[in-house]
């Protein structure tokens, strides 16, 4: 940076004129330059950004665990020292516990993050807390999550909506995945067509429902072909479905 303010004072001086700015106020102007073009930049999400657990989170996380199967002590401890953590920390420990599949202390962090002085709705906090939800199954608690994110006006891409969906397939969901889905056609982001074909892919084992999509994949854009998988692909799936019923 030095570098470049001399530069910027060298080819300053060769066009100096009698009323030009003195040198100490030629360097307030380039740094101010600079300072308001990073500014200008937009950070990267909190919620991509590598988390590293402090030793303080560490120690949180371990009680947390231990304290899980007391509701009264977990709910003491989480309003005495957890509400205290750094922000690095708690977030550190919440997505340990996603990873994890912590479901239960999950959803208890997931409250504590919301009520934090710092915290702003983000897609990609909601985008991380659906998928685990559907990792595991949980279906009541992913929508109480999907209604705290339409109460924060959160909007989803279309290449977060199909993940997100393709999650809930994954996991037998098609229920809560097509309803997703309608969130997805009803958003004003405009639609793509790589998050339909992953959403496909996800309903090859539910045929009815891929046939749905698939109309309106090709209503969006005709000039594009879907692969349909062999017949007996789709004979293989049912039968796996009347075994799992049985």
């Amino acid at each position: 940076m030095w570098r470049l303010a001399s530069n910027f004072l060298g080819k300053a001086s060769l066009s100096r004129k009698p009323h030009s700015l003195t040198q100490k106020h030629q360097i307030l102007v380039f740094f101010r330059c600079i300072y308001n073009h990073s500014a200008s930049r937009p950070s990267l999400s909190i919620w991509r950004r590598k988390k590293e657990m402090g030793k303080e989170g560490l120690m949180a996380a371990k009680e947390l665990k231990r304290l899980q199967s007391n509701p009264v002590r977990l709910d003491r401890f989480i309003k005495s020292s957890v509400s205290r953590l750094l922000k690095s920390d708690l977030l550190a420990v919440l997505a340990e516990f996603q990873r994890q599949d912590q479901v239960f202390l999950c959803m208890k962090l997931y409250d504590v993050v919301r009520k934090e002085i710092w915290y702003r709705p983000d897609m990609f906090f909601f985008r991380d807390m659906l998928m685990m939800l559907a990792r595991n199954k949980k279906v009541d608690e992913a929508n109480r999550v999907w209604r705290d994110l339409r109460r924060e006006e959160v909007l989803f891409d279309q290449h977060t909506f199909g993940d997100i969906i393709r999650a809930f397939l994954d996991n037998g969901l098609p229920s809560k995945a097509m309803d997703i889905y309608e969130e997805m056609r009803q958003s004003p982001d405009p639609p793509i067509s790589l998050p339909f074909r992953v959403i496909l892919k996800g309903l090859i084992p539910f045929p009815e429902l891929r046939e749905e999509v698939k109309d309106d994949f090709l209503e969006l854009f005709p000039d594009m072909i879907v692969y349909d998988p062999a017949e007996d692909l789709f004979e293989d799936q049912e039968r796996e479905k009347d075994r799992e019923d049985d």
